[in-house]
C-alpha cells in the first residue's frame, strides 16, 4: 500500500491514525496481521469499590435536571509538540461520576438512564489494533464494553456509537460539559448561547463540595504520600551549600509518580525571593544555606484526588530570628483561621480571621500606614500589599476544586460537614518594596494544611507535618540524619 493510499485509509477510516514517518503497509502484510490470533485472555473483573458512590453522585446529578440528557466527556489528549501529547489526566467531573479515567470517553445519562461511551478492545479482523498510533499493539490492551460494565457498575457502549446517540438528542432537552471534546461540542449544538451548559458546570462544582466516605479515603492517601513527598525532599537537600531548586522539584516528582498518579499541580519549589512570587513554577533558582525554601506541593493519587501542603524551610535547618518572626506570624494567623472551622460558618470567616492577625502584626510592625481595623473593611485591604491571595480554597479532585460552583454556594457559601479545604495565609515581602525595612525584604512565607470539616469541628488531615518553627527545624534535623530516602 502506497503513502497516499495509506493516508485515504486513515480518511475513510477514523480508528487508523498515523504519523508522517510510519512506514507504508502492504496488502499482504495487513492480510498476515488479521490472522491466527488467539482469544484475548479472560480478565477478571472486579467491581470497583467506588461503583455503589458513582451512582449515587449520578442520581444526585440527575435529581438537579429532571427529563433532561447530560453529556459530560472526560477529554481529549492535548498536544504538546508535534506529535506528542500531554500523558492524558480525565476532566474531573467524569471522573466523579464514574472513575472511569480513559480519554475520550462520554457519559450520557438521560431518563432512562445512564450509559458510558468508550473505546473498547478492537477486532483483530479490523486494521486498527496493529495500524493506529492509539491501536493497542501500540499503547496497550483494552477491555471489552462488558468488561467495563462489570467494572464500573453502570452500562458501557463502544465509543463507535457515539455519533448515533448524540445526534437522536435533542439540543433543546440537553446539556452538554463543554469544551472538553470538539467532537461532541459540535454534535449537539447549544440552543441558548450556552446558559443551560453553564447550569450543569456550576451543578456539578456544587455537587462536589461535599466529599463521601470514598472520597475523603483518597483523599487522606493523597495527603499521606504528600507528607512522604515533604520529607524525601529534606533529605536530599544540602544544608551547608547551594542545589537547585530542580532539585526539590524533582525529588517531591519522584515520590508522585511512585505513590501516586502524578504531581496534583506544578510543583512549587521557590527558594529566597522567589518565594514572594505566588504561583513561581519555573524552579530554576538556587537553594541557598541562610535561606527559605517554599515548598508547595501535592501527590495526585490514582484516584486523582490530589493533596496541597506548603513548607516553608530553612534551607539550612535553622530559622534566622527575622525569618522566624515572619513564620510564627504567619503560623498564629493560620491556626487563626482553622480554628473558626465547622459545620455553619461562612466559608469567608476563615479568611477573616487569618487576616485578622495578619493586619495586626503588619500594623503593630510599623508597615500599615492606617490601624489594622481599618485595612481589615473590604473597602480599604491596604494588608493585602503583603498577603495578596485568599486564605484557602476547596481540595478533592482538583486542587482548586469545585471552581465552577456559584459565588453563593463557594465564597459566599456556609461549610458542611465533608467539606475538604485548605488554609494558606502567607505573607511575601517582595525584595523591591521600600515600605519594608531591608530586612524584611525577600522573605516570603506560606504555610498551608488540609482540613476536613467534621459534624463538630474540622481534622488537619496533614497534622503530622510539623508546623511550629521549632518542630520544624528538630523535623528537618531527624530527617537529614536518616539520610536520603529512595521510594520503595
Amino acid at each position: 500500500m502506497t503513502e497516499g493510499e495509506m493516508a485515504e485509509l486513515a480518511e475513510t477510516d477514523p480508528t487508523i491514525t498515523t504519523a508522517s514517518h510510519d512506514l507504508p503497509v502492504p496488502e499482504r502484510l495487513a492480510e498476515f496481521m488479521r490472522t491466527d490470533w488467539a482469544p484475548p485472555p479472560a480478565e477478571v473483573v472486579r467491581r470497583e469499590p467506588s461503583a455503589d458512590y458513582t451512582a449515587v453522585r449520578r442520581a444526585r446529578l440527575a435529581g438537579r435536571f429532571p427529563g433532561e440528557t447530560l453529556v459530560i466527556p472526560s477529554g481529549t489528549a492535548k498536544v504538546r509538540s508535534n506529535d506528542s501529547s500531554y500523558e492524558f489526566r480525565p476532566g474531573s467531573d467524569v471522573a466523579w461520576l464514574t472513575t472511569c479515567y480513559e480519554q475520550d470517553a462520554v457519559l450520557v445519562a438521560g431518563p432512562a438512564g445512564a450509559a458510558l461511551y468508550v473505546r473498547v478492545r478492537a477486532s483483530r479482523e479490523s486494521d486498527e489494533f496493529f495500524r493506529s498510533r492509539g491501536g493497542e499493539l501500540w499503547v496497550g490492551p483494552r477491555r471489552s464494553a462488558a468488561e467495563w460494565s462489570a467494572a464500573l457498575g453502570l452500562p458501557c457502549v463502544s465509543l463507535d456509537e457515539l455519533p448515533k446517540a448524540l445526534a437522536e438528542l435533542d439540543p433543546s432537552a440537553t446539556r452538554v460539559l463543554r469544551s472538553y471534546d470538539t467532537h461532541v461540542d459540535a454534535a449537539v449544538k447549544a440552543p441558548d448561547d450556552g446558559l443551560r451548559d453553564g447550569q450543569l458546570a456550576a451543578a456539578l462544582g456544587e455537587l462536589r463540595l461535599v466529599k463521601d466516605a470514598w472520597e475523603i479515603t483518597q483523599l487522606r492517601e493523597a495527603v499521606d504520600a504528600t507528607i512522604r513527598g515533604f520529607g524525601d525532599v529534606v533529605r536530599a537537600l544540602p544544608a551547608d551549600r547551594e542545589s537547585s531548586e530542580r532539585l526539590a522539584d524533582g525529588v517531591f516528582g519522584l515520590r508522585a509518580r511512585h505513590d501516586g498518579n502524578t504531581v496534583g499541580y506544578g510543583t512549587i519549589a521557590a527558594a529566597g525571593a522567589h518565594a514572594c512570587t505566588l504561583h513561581w513554577w519555573r524552579n530554576d533558582g538556587v537553594c541557598r544555606p541562610g535561606e527559605l525554601l517554599l515548598l508547595d506541593a501535592g501527590v495526585e493519587n490514582t484516584h486523582l484526588y490530589t493533596a496541597d501542603i506548603t513548607r516553608t524551610l530553612p534551607v539550612s535547618g535553622r530559622f534566622s530570628p527575622v525569618q522566624r518572626r515572619v513564620y510564627e506570624t504567619v503560623l498564629a494567623a493560620q491556626e487563626a483561621g482553622i480554628a473558626v472551622i465547622r459545620p455553619g460558618v461562612v466559608w469567608r470567616d476563615i479568611h477573616r480571621a487569618c487576616m485578622t492577625v495578619i493586619a495586626g502584626a503588619l500594623a503593630e510592625w510599623g508597615l500599615l500606614p492606617v490601624p489594622a481595623a481599618e485595612s481589615l473593611d473590604d473597602e480599604v485591604g491596604l494588608h493585602r500589599r503583603w498577603t495578596l491571595h485568599a486564605s484557602g480554597h476547596m481540595l478533592g479532585l482538583d486542587v482548586h476544586d469545585c471552581a465552577k460552583a456559584r459565588s453563593e454556594t463557594y465564597l459566599d457559601g456556609v461549610l458542611e460537614a465533608g467539606q475538604v479545604l485548605t488554609v494558606e495565609p502567607g505573607l511575601y515581602f517582595q525584595p523591591d518594596d521600600l515600605t519594608v525595612p531591608a530586612e524584611f525584604r525577600g522573605i516570603g512565607v506560606r504555610i498551608e494544611d488540609d482540613v476536613l470539616v467534621t459534624t463538630d469541628g474540622a481534622e488537619v488531615l496533614s497534622a503530622s507535618l510539623p508546623r511550629t518553627a521549632d518542630a520544624v527545624e528538630a523535623w528537618m534535623a531527624a530527617e537529614r540524619a536518616a539520610g536520603v530516602r529512595i521510594p520503595g
